[in-house]
């Protein structure tokens, strides 16, 4: 364990089951632990820690819901969060809610194909606030993996262990990957609202012209003004519009630059560093790649 100012970094396994009151793990590299078996820890201990491995948790509740807009249903079963190695989170302690966490270093992975995939997983970057809610059904199929690994940790450690328990892994993040589509589907009218507030910052920044000063809007500043993270807003609109943010970041600016070339005579360089690029040439690119002609054959062609 590493004291880093106001948290504490946790390099292995070993080091998170002491602090915490745990037996010594089973496996060096793979833990499976029950909420409930934690130790509470001192009132001065950091509220915030920080972990050098994978971490998947199982809440049987959440404490109140989370509130997108005004409102929106969720279901009440349990939940899951997922965090990936070197983010920061709160602290478990032992009066949380009761259910598990699996925490995986990614060694565990380096000579399987899951060490390079597990990286695509969007929803390893989400905020808390953006976990994934389960049905009954669907909790049902989650325990039933972490009972598989838990049976492995336990009674059958031997030389085809680490590729089945690898195998449940991979099972248990297709699965999170399905409820979490599922999650996009049943808050369509929330993630409706989301997508319009997001259509309406992008019309703010390039009606205004706040391109010129601030530059092409950052997918992480409109999270950020929408109260979520980069991934699941990137997800959730891919989910409704089949585009991730940046996709509908350019498509904007490119409306925007096909207008302004249809009905002004500023030059492309002009038109460039209006819409915040530094360099026309990087506009030009763009507008041809996408649209197929240049921005001087595009003003040509609409007249």
């Amino acid at each position: 364990m590493r004291q880093e100012k106001s948290h504490y970094k946790f390099e292995s396994l070993t080091d998170f089951h002491e602090v915490f009151g745990l037996q010594k793990p089973l496996h060096p590299m793979i833990s499976l632990i029950n909420f409930e078996h934690l130790q509470k820890l001192p009132l001065d201990f950091p509220k915030t820690i920080v972990l050098n491995f994978y971490k998947i948790s199982y809440k049987s509740k959440f404490c109140g819901q989370v509130k997108y807009g005004q409102n929106y249903f969720d279901f009440g079963e349990g939940g899951l969060l997922f965090t990936a190695p070197n983010q920061t989170f709160e602290s478990p302690t032992s009066n949380e809610s009761t259910g598990s966490m699996l925490l995986i270093h990614p060694d565990f992975f380096l000579t399987y194909p899951l060490s390079k995939k597990i990286k695509g997983y969007g929803f390893f970057s989400y905020n808390v606030n953006e976990a994934l809610h389960l049905s009954e059904k669907e909790k049902k199929t989650i325990l039933s993996i972490f009972k598989i690994i838990d049976d492995e940790l336990n009674n059958r450690i031997d030389d085809l262990s680490q590729d089945v328990m690898v195998a449940q892994i991979e099972l248990l993040l297709s699965y999170g990957n399905r409820f979490y589509k599922r999650q996009f589907i049943t808050r369509k009218l929330v993630n409706t609202t989301l997508l319009t507030r997001f259509e309406e910052i992008l019309d703010i920044h390039f009606s205004n012209q706040y391109s010129t000063t601030k530059g092409i809007p950052k997918v992480q500043l409109i999270a950020d003004e929408l109260n979520v993270s980069p991934s699941y807003l990137s997800d959730m609109l891919r989910s409704l519009t089949g585009q991730n943010t940046q996709q509908h970041i350019q498509n904007k600016l490119l409306e925007k630059s096909k207008e302004i070339l249809s009905t002004t005579n500023l030059t492309v360089s002009e038109i460039a560093y209006l819409l915040g690029f530094e360099h026309p040439q990087s506009f030009s690119r763009l507008f041809k790649n996408k649209i197929g002609m240049s921005p001087i054959e595009f003003r040509l062609s609409f007249n």
